[in-house]
């Protein structure tokens, strides 16, 4: 019997028990959570509970994107960085396969469960690096088709997606149930019961700016209009508020805030006089749209289609080991900030005006019990997507076509 690359990869990774146990774990189907879930689950499960759930789901997750890692090009999966990372992936499966038959009871296997998921948030932090490292590996040792390509951004929008939802996971646990967790904190895990929608707006503007000033001297000033005030119950007029992840917000605006903040320096660097911001909040009865406005020059239609796409930016690439923050150029900024829009069934679309500005905007869930996790599911319609261009239905929402120029329209994507 001979063996590809890819399977003697997973052969040196892991031992025959924890194969078969990949195999087993990756015939299960990710069990997507709302908010609601969350919260409900943050204010009244024990940890008991909360590690029976877990023990199981995070394998089932982890299992199910490192059998898609398979499917890429055996030329990416031999790349020093991708290695590296297969091998984190593979570590962290074996770690949290060991709790399978432990006791819920016992209060060693607790803490110990606990201890494992933080060693594998802290061992899986430079995933996006090393992936987005691997991927230029590829591209400056071999000629990369359009096929191959495509295949690529397929995969590294769900392997992405994966990891949010995996880190969202082992965040609640850890924040709720660690032995120096807070529990006066109103959070419940990373979750605010009362995101205030405006902070985390001029946070995300505020750091940005400081970001612009250190490598332009200058930043634009920033309008914010709409429905930032909502009456309450009371009939009292009140900052908007949303049950949200705050750092998946902030993430988003962040993005936005410093493409829009580049775009408009460098347009305007001959004024006297930069143009402002504009950001425009909206509530309704389903979605909370947030529309960041800039009068940046726009982009030309041609290039809009490719802002999507990982490793693409308008800016010169930085160092991938930057002695500081870098305002942009790695291409990952706008891709990874649509990822966390649509982790919960939101989304984030770009309407550029080439000769003036751009608008992006983030749609965001008002209700709890809508907003959902969209997860990758590995089955045969996802294998089908490495062999051809035809969009197939592998997410835990079945109206998600898994198209990277989707829209969200009327509860399904088109």
């Amino acid at each position: 019997m001979r063996f590809t690359p890819t399977v003697r990869n997973l052969n040196k990774l892991l031992d025959l028990k924890s194969l078969k146990m990949l195999d087993h774990y990756s015939q299960f189907n990710p069990s997507p959570l709302t908010i609601k879930q969350f919260m409900e689950f943050g204010r009244t499960a024990t940890e008991e509970e909360s590690f029976t759930f877990l023990r199981k789901e995070i394998p089932v997750r982890l299992s199910n994107i490192m059998k898609e890692i398979n499917l890429l090009p055996g030329n990416l999966l031999q790349m020093p960085s991708v290695l590296i990372l297969q091998d984190w992936y593979a570590q962290s499966f074996r770690d949290l396969v060991e709790f399978e038959s432990s006791s819920p009871n016992d209060r060693v296997n607790l803490v110990q469960f606990c201890q494992t998921l933080k060693t594998v948030q802290t061992r899986h932090t430079n995933v996006v690096q090393t992936m987005a490292q691997g991927v230029l590996e590829l591209k400056e040792s071999h000629m990369v088709d359009h096929q191959t390509d495509m295949a690529i951004q397929y995969f590294l929008d769900r392997f992405y997606m994966s990891r949010i939802s995996m880190r969202m996971l082992i965040h609640q646990h850890t924040l709720l149930f660690e032995p120096n967790a807070d529990k006066d904190t109103p959070r419940i895990g990373m979750i605010d019961p009362h995101c205030k929608v405006k902070s985390v707006i001029m946070e995300a503007f505020q750091n940005a700016a400081f970001l612009c000033e250190e490598y332009y001297d200058c930043a634009p000033d920033i309008e914010i209009k709409g429905q930032t005030l909502v009456k309450n119950a009371k009939g009292k007029k009140v900052g908007l508020e949303l049950v949200y992840p705050p750092p998946h917000l902030y993430h988003i605006l962040f993005e936005l805030f410093k493409n829009s903040m580049r775009a408009t320096v460098e347009t305007h660097s001959k004024s006297h006089e930069l143009p402002e911001i504009e950001v425009l909040v909206a509530k309704g009865e389903h979605d909370v749209s947030i529309r960041v406005s800039d009068q940046g020059g726009g982009i030309p239609r041609h290039i809009t289609d490719h802002l999507f796409h990982y490793l693409f930016s308008t800016a010169p690439r930085p160092s991938m080991t930057p002695t500081k923050a870098p305002l942009a150029g790695y291409g990952y900024g706008l891709p990874l900030s649509r990822l966390y829009a649509r982790y919960f069934h939101g989304d984030l679309i770009l309407n550029s005006y080439d000769g003036y500005g751009t608008d992006a905007v983030v749609y965001l869930k008002a209700l709890t019990h809508e907003a959902t996790e969209l997860l990758p599911v590995f089955n045969k319609t996802s294998t089908k997507q490495y062999k051809s261009s035809i969009p197939t239905a592998d997410w835990t929402d079945p109206t998600f076509s898994g198209s990277s120029r989707g829209t969200y329209r009327g509860g399904h994507w088109t």
